[in-house]
């Protein structure tokens, strides 16, 4: 059945859909967001930046603070384990454009963790309850917050940390299915999920292996969540947010994209790369995206994918990656597993 509930508001801004791209350091830079923005997503979120405005000036932060040309709402992901340190970050964001402020409780990534911020701010609710309440205080524009069920399964806390948010005046509320502990073994749970969406008003998220639109709408239903927020489902499946939107209006799987515009949006993605990092990191960049593009492409089994990612891998140049994506769609479409590009074979 579709979804017929009003969809989520972040203060000011009302979501088109209920389907938000999830921040993923390393990977929701700007051509990426553009990417999912215009194949569906309601919402994208930027990469993570930490809140010590005193590492803003090297390459990395500032392209991960590059918002250039994008729609709104801009919403800019903040980390950190200092309550000021968060604020301040905050308020220059916001000065900066920022229209959505979201504050990193989730990261399971030790380099992260062992400066006491990510997830493992929710092994103390005292200095989440402090950094929320300073973060909110220090900016007009809405806050929002990215948890996870908790720090392992013997503190399940995220219940707890839902109440402390609303009370703090967070506009909506993120929640990924498993404790840090677990980083992304085994599978997510939604029992904490819908346990969190029954103690609060505000809006939640459900975030965790979401990577099809019947998936999305069991989710939904199971813990009545008001959007998804999709990750690692769409590296390389960038439809995945116009497939959910189109099954959760209509109750009904839309068509996926032939092979002309998966070649498009591909080569649109690896040209968008080397535009906005410059052709050195550009190529290298592009690498790991072909990877994911390849694995979700069910035409080629793993050793398939393997043989085409270490000829890609061994392209320097920005015009023999575009080679290429055209003969690889072009080939692959008449000859099935017949490819070859640039004198490399992948064979």
């Amino acid at each position: 059945m579709p979804d017929s509930r009003p969809l989520p508001q972040i203060g000011r801004h009302r979501l088109p859909n209920r389907v938000i791209l999830a921040p993923m350091a390393g990977v929701t830079d700007r051509p990426f967001r553009q990417l999912c923005r215009r194949l569906g997503a309601g919402l994208v979120v930027g990469e993570m930046v930490t809140s010590d405005p005193a590492l803003w000036n090297t390459r990395k932060s500032r392209q991960r603070m590059d918002h250039t040309g994008e729609p709104g709402p801009r919403a800019v992901q903040i980390a950190g384990g200092d309550a000021d340190m968060l604020a301040e970050a905050a308020r220059l964001n916001a000065a900066q454009g920022a229209e959505i402020i979201d504050i990193n409780m989730g990261c399971p990534a030790k380099k992260v963790c062992n400066k006491a911020a990510g997830s493992a701010l929710l092994r103390d609710e005292a200095l989440v309850a402090e950094i929320l309440d300073a973060v909110v205080a220090a900016v007009e524009v809405p806050v929002t917050l990215k948890i996870r069920t908790g720090w392992c399964a013997d503190s399940n806390n995220g219940v707890r940390v839902a109440r402390l948010a609303e009370s703090a005046g967070i506009q909506a509320l993120a929640v990924h299915g498993r404790h840090r502990q677990q980083r992304y073994q085994g599978e997510a749970e939604y029992d904490t999920i819908a346990a969190i969406k029954q103690a609060v008003s505000i809006p939640v998220f459900a975030n965790g292996d979401i990577d099809s639109p019947r998936k999305a709408a069991e989710v939904l239903d199971y813990t009545g969540a008001d959007a998804v927020m999709i990750g690692r489902g769409a590296q390389g499946n960038p439809w995945i947010f116009r497939e959910i939107d189109h099954y959760l209006r209509y109750g009904r799987t839309c068509p996926p994209p032939d092979m002309n515009e998966r070649a498009d949006a591909l080569l649109g993605h690896v040209r968008a790369l080397h535009d906005f990092y410059g052709h050195y990191m550009g190529v290298r960049i592009a690498r790991k995206h072909l990877g994911w593009y390849l694995a979700a492409d069910r035409r080629f089994d793993s050793d398939r994918q393997r043989e085409l990612r270490a000829a890609f891998n061994a392209l320097e140049q920005p015009n023999e990656q575009y080679d290429f994506i055209d003969d690889l769609f072009s080939l692959e479409g008449a000859t099935g597993l017949s490819w070859a590009t640039n004198g490399i074979s992948a064979a």
